[in-house]
């Protein structure tokens, strides 16, 4: 059990870990702060967190856990601003999309104490952001990956297993490099696509009236473009190498249907349909509970 989280950003992830530990019985005390006051207000009224602190620094001030949940471009500021009450004992981690970007970030601020951080990217998420939306459950039965480094404190990372462990998830360690690569091509890409087919419609003259005629699996294939857009922004430059990288591949596939329609090839257009239908149908989530 924690004494004490310091949560810094009380918004839907930090405040759903925040409740998750509390049903889980695994902390004493939770103080929040957040860069909007009335989010920080909001979150001692729902019993997210039971104080609340007047700056990141007071919150993390006697805990022995802190969660990081802002977006991936605030990260560098949020540990200057918290870096002298963080003690050798403490853990502290993020909820970041991105990793190699973050960790650079502790590295250059923490120093002799980045052995502290271990980063963490949980699964998990919804579109609709806020306090209002914090769930207990949000993070139950996802994948939590890690990303520790080579200094990184055998004590930490195996506390931060434990806790992600005690809150039902599935916890899976990676290098941060890989990491980015991977979910460049599984996460950031599709919203890219998603961002960008939404804007190409609505770019035409006829676009209110298509959408107004889209069925279900249009519905299934853009829920992800009203995802907040400062979040995204933020993840899609942090990763910007790699996410241009999966584009390149994304565009040489897109291309080849092109050319077996253009070509009017019907055998090489459902070879390439069958393909990815294949992959599709043998692909399963590794988590137990469908992602929200």
């Amino acid at each position: 059990m924690f004494e004490q989280l310091g949560l810094i950003g009380c918004g839907l992830m930090g405040g759903s870990f925040a409740i998750a530990l509390k049903r889980a019985g695994l902390v004493k005390r939770v103080v929040g702060y957040s860069k909007s006051p009335s989010t920080t207000e909001r979150a001692r009224q729902m019993g997210v967190i039971d104080v609340e602190a007047p700056s990141a620094l007071l919150a993390v001030s006697g805990a022995d856990l802190v969660l990081l949940a802002v977006p991936v471009s605030a990260t560098e500021a949020t540990f200057k601003a918290i870096r002298h009450l963080v003690r050798s004992d403490t853990l502290v981690m993020d909820v970041g999309s991105t990793k190699r970007d973050v960790i650079d970030a502790a590295r250059r601020v923490l120093r002799d104490q980045v052995g502290v951080f271990v980063p963490a990217h949980p699964i998990t998420g919804k579109e609709l952001s806020g306090v209002e939306h914090a769930d207990a459950d949000l993070y139950a039965g996802r994948q939590v990956i890690l990303t520790p480094i080579e200094r990184t404190f055998t004590a930490q990372l195996n506390k931060a297993q434990a806790v992600w462990t005690a809150l039902g998830c599935h916890v899976k360690q990676m290098s941060p490099e890989a990491h980015d690569a991977t979910y460049a091509a599984v996460s950031h890409l599709p919203h890219m696509i998603a961002f960008a087919l939404m804007n190409a419609i609505q770019g035409q003259a006829q676009g209110d009236e298509f959408l107004s005629l889209a069925g279900p699996g249009f519905r299934d294939f853009t829920r992800i473009a009203a995802s907040e857009p400062s979040v995204w922004r933020d993840i899609l430059v942090s990763n910007r190498e790699e996410l241009l990288a999966q584009s390149k591949h994304f565009q040489r596939a897109l291309h080849a249907l092109e050319v077996a329609i253009t070509s009017d090839d019907p055998d090489a257009l459902e070879t390439l349909i069958e393909q990815a239908s294949s992959t599709r149908a043998q692909w399963r989530m590794t988590a137990i509970k469908p992602q929200s």
